[in-house]
């Protein structure tokens, strides 16, 4: 399925990667450069209605930074609502919470690792 970019959110994402979280940063950091097994990331990607924290589109992938306001009830629909539309395009959706990126950057960076190891050995299949 395409993916649809909203120019309309193009200014808003502009200044969320101008008001990056301290674990976003941390985050870009280990994932600009194609430092993750050679795969290009986008960060603060409009995709649909939504602007996602990062993107491999190569992978299908985003990658969400939650932080202490996603464990309110209105906020926990609006990432549910987000992550359905998500997947429904064909994009598979990460998701770790501040602490975890700020005190264990190694557990981070193995999940994303794992998730990109199965899907090249998905994908070689098909192949």
């Amino acid at each position: 399925m395409k993916i649809y970019y909203n120019q309309n959110l193009k200014l808003l994402a502009r200044n969320h990667r101008n008001d990056s979280t301290k674990s976003e940063i941390k985050l870009w950091q280990e994932l600009k450069g194609k430092k993750i097994l050679g795969y290009k990331f986008l960060r603060q990607k409009p995709i649909g209605n939504y602007i996602v924290d990062f993107f491999c589109n190569k992978l299908k992938l985003v990658i969400e930074l939650d932080g202490y306001t996603h464990q309110f009830e209105d906020v926990i629909i609006k990432d549910e609502k987000k992550d359905l539309y998500l997947n429904s395009i064909g994009i598979t959706v990460l998701r770790f919470n501040d602490n975890e990126v700020m005190n264990d950057m190694n557990n981070v960076l193995r999940g994303i690792e794992s998730f990109i190891l199965d899907f090249e050995k998905i994908n070689i299949k098909d192949l």
